[in-house]
Order: C-alpha cells, then structure tokens, then sequence
C-alpha cells in the first residue's frame, strides 16, 4: 500500500478558534477542532499538519497544550506521528454501509456478589456508592417533576427519551470521540440489555460467530451466545489489547472489543491496532462492539478516545452509567449504525416497552447541568488514590506480583510468578479473610499466566494495606517452609 504524501497544511487552514472565557480546556478544543476537520473531510488523509512550535505561535498557547492535543488524536487514530517527521492525518477507513449480516454482542461484567465472611474483599465492577451525589441528583428530580409535560409519562418510542438521547450525544462526542446523533443512540436497562437485544438481532439477520477477547467476561457471553444458537470464539489479548495479528484467521460475524481499557488486562489498543480492527471489519463485513465499560476514570492522560469515531458505519458502541454512577439505576445506551436502529427499537420495544421515563429524563437534566462532569472530576483523584495505595502496598508486602492495566480504571491485575498457582493463591487468601477473582476464570482457553483482579473502588487505603497484608501472610504459608 503506498503511504500518501505528505503535504504541509497552512497554519491558516486550521481556523481554531479558542474559547478562552469558558471551562473546557484549550487542548480540548484544539482536539475537537482538528477531529470535526478530519471527519468533514476538509483535512484528508497524508496532510500535514503545522509543526507544534507553529501552531503554538499561531494560537497564542504553550507548545505543551499542542502537543497534548496531538497525542491525544495520535491515540485515537486520527493524526500518525513519526519521530523527526511532520504529524499527518492518518488513513481512515472508507465508509461502506454496514451489511445486513453485520452483527455484534457481547454482556457485562458484573462484580460477584460480596462475600459476607471477607474481612476485605477486592471485589471489581462497583464503584464507590456512598459517593453518589444525592443531592444534585434530587435537585434534577424536583426539576424534571415539576417541568415535565404530562404526555412525557406516556409510552415512549423504542429509543428512549430524546431528552436523553440528545444530552448523550452532545457529551459523548464532546468527552469520548463518537460520532453520534441522538437518532442513532438508543437507551437500555445497562449493558446487558443493549448487548442482549443485539446479539438477537443480529442472530435473526444470520450472524452465527462471535468474537470476544480472550480473557473477557467471556462467562456472561457463553449462556447468551448459547440460547441464541450462536458459537462463541476467543481472540487472544496482549499487554496492548486484542492482538490484531490472531485477526488474519478470525472468521466472525461480532467482534466484541474494550478498545480504551482492555477487560481485565487493562490494555489500551493502540492507533495501528485500532486501524487494523476496522480494515478487519471491513473486508469480513463484520461489526465490532465497543464497550466503553470504565473510559472516563484515566489517570495518566485524558481518557483515549473511542473508535467508533472512526468507522460509525462498522462499530456499535455500549456505554453506562454503572460505574460512573450506579448500577441500581440501570442507565446504559448504545449507539448504533443506522440500519440496525429500527430493528433494535421493535426488540427494545417488545421487551420491555422502554426504560423508566422519570430516570431517562433525570439524568438527561443532570447531563445538561453539568453535573456529571463535575461528578467524574470529583470522582477521579479519590480513585487515584486508592490505585496508588494498592501499588504501594503491593510493592512493599509482594514485590514479585507485577501489577498491570494501572493507567485506567477502578481495578488492575496483578500477575503471579510461575512458582505460585492462581487457584491455591485465592483460596488461601479467602481462608485469610481477604476476597479476589482470578484471571483464568475469564479464559476461554485455558492456560496463560496467572493473575489476580484487584478492584479497589469501595475501599479504603486502610482495608487496602490490611488486605494485601493478609494475602502477603497466605502466599506466604502457601511456599515450602514459609518462604
């Protein structure tokens, strides 16, 4: 394939116009700028864009916040950067329509339930509850009861409130990247349902295989892929995510992905594999399924941006509330291709006759106002904090487990030496008093190196130094003579 050439772009073509009196901040808006510009065409694939320095100059910034800007979209694929060289529009896919055999599924990953006996329990999936922000919420309820026209509380269409649907676009195309309207999103019962519903599309449209990684929550896709007479297969996962060189063979109708924060590894899917992915859907007719599980909680970087921004054509992508704000709530929403939208609706419909109108409504408001970004900003550095009191104690009691997926999240894996086995490690840790998953369970080939999953979101940083204290005691028993 010949690598288009590069033309430089004249800082004057960019037209950035910076907003400097508002609250987003100014890499943001020099990120969604160029982003808009490469999606509407008017910076095609090989241009070059303005060295950092120029842009800089030209915008009356620091070169920092250009070049964050630049790393940012470098991430998600749009711009490819070559040490020495200029950072030039990347290739995109071409935009086909999605074909009727295109399919997609995939379900949730859902902490087991807390053990009643565990002294501590590294139970994942759940974010800190009691931090829920009960009285911005209330604030949104008394509004939406007291605004809302009566024929509101009326049955609804199969997507949702365009309230909601409408909130969701603006935030998600601002904060992740997509590239949705509030034609295309349509609301669910969490992802489970979102997932669920297509899978049974996507099975009446003739898709037999999907995909998912290998190791994911492969336990909720095996029963749901079953009852639908679907085969399910794995795509093996590296420190980065899928491993894009297993996709040569894949042959699947869904290919099921958590391209920002790979579940459990942590991986992040980098601009070439993400490339490669869409090439992959494309030429298999395929759709991929991006579930943006945990995206906003990034501590190294603004969180990467999702594919679907891409490729809309080729990837549905899954989101909730769950662990942002609660999974009691059962908020989710997918944005879909535009021919799986009607289809999607009637299984929506005749499943449940729609989501609860007063919660669509509520959060629609509570988007609107702000809240939810002044939430996650809130919620993040407590996060961080319980992540960096987990790797410190895991560097001062158990030196040898090799903590991974750090940079996102609200849990990371920790992976044990050859010496020790992932099964005895979690039952001498239960008899310690101290709850943990296991990687292996979520294989759908056996084998691979052990580890374990520490969610730490609904801790403490001391129940943290406790409970890793008393793994480090049951490894300890677990080695010949204690050692």
């Amino acid at each position: 394939m010949t690598t288009p050439k590069a033309n430089l772009s004249p800082v004057s073509e960019l037209a950035i116009d910076l907003d400097r009196s508002g609250g987003e901040a100014l890499h943001s808006q020099i990120e969604a700028s160029i982003r808009e510009r490469i999606r509407s065409g008017a910076l095609p694939a090989g241009v070059a864009l303005p060295p950092s320095r120029a842009l800089a100059a030209d915008l009356g910034v620091s070169r920092g916040v250009v070049v964050e800007a630049y790393a940012q979209l470098v991430a998600e694929g749009y711009l490819t950067s070559r040490s020495g060289g200029y950072t030039q529009v990347a290739p995109l896919p071409n935009p086909t329509p999605a074909s009727a055999g295109a399919p997609s599924a995939g379900p949730p990953r859902t902490a087991p339930p807390r053990v009643p006996s565990a002294v501590v329990d590294f139970g994942y999936g759940r974010g800190n509850l009691s931090a829920f922000p009960r009285a911005a919420w209330l604030r949104s309820v008394r509004k939406v009861l007291t605004e809302a026209p009566d024929d509101r509380l009326g049955y609804l269409d199969g997507r949702g409130a365009v309230e909601l649907r409408t909130a969701l676009a603006a935030y998600l195309n601002r904060v992740r990247g997509t590239r949705a309207d509030p034609e295309t999103i349509l609301i669910t019962n969490g992802y489970a349902q979102a997932v669920a519903l297509l899978l049974g599309v996507l099975a009446a449209r003739g898709a037999r295989r999907v995909a998912v990684e290998d190791p994911s929550a492969c336990d909720d896709a095996r029963p749901l892929t079953t009852s639908l007479g679907m085969t399910l297969v794995g795509v093996p996962v590296g420190k980065d995510g899928v491993r894009v060189d297993a996709l040569a063979q894949l042959r699947a109708d869904v290919l099921i992905l958590t391209p920002s924060h790979q579940w459990p590894t942590g991986g992040v899917l980098s601009p070439e594999a993400r490339g490669a992915v869409l090439a992959w859907a494309e030429q298999t007719s395929a759709l991929v399924i991006e579930d943006d599980y945990d995206a906003e909680y990034r501590y190294d970087r603004a969180p990467v941006g999702a594919i679907q921004g891409l490729d809309p054509d080729r990837v549905a992508y899954a989101g909730t509330a769950s662990k942002t704000l609660a999974p009691g709530f059962r908020l989710g929403w997918i944005v879909l291709p535009r021919d799986l939208v009607q289809p999607f609706s009637e299984a929506k419909l005749l499943a449940d006759r729609g989501s609860p109108i007063l919660d669509q409504l509520t959060f629609a408001d509570f988007l609107s106002r702000g809240e939810f970004d002044r939430h996650l900003r809130r919620m993040r550095p407590v996060y961080r904090a319980l992540r960096d009191a987990l790797l410190t104690e895991l560097a001062r009691h158990l030196p040898e487990l090799q903590p991974a997926g750090i940079a996102a999240g609200l849990h990371l894996v920790a992976w044990l030496p050859e010496d020790l086995d992932e099964t005895a490690v979690i039952e001498a840790a239960r008899r310690e008093g101290v709850e943990l998953a296991g990687v292996s369970h979520y294989r759908l080939v056996p084998g691979g190196r052990g580890g374990l999953i520490f969610g730490y979101s609904s801790l403490t940083e001391r129940a943290i130094a406790d409970g890793v204290a008393r793994l480090a005691q049951a490894i300890t028993r677990l080695r010949p003579n204690g050692g």
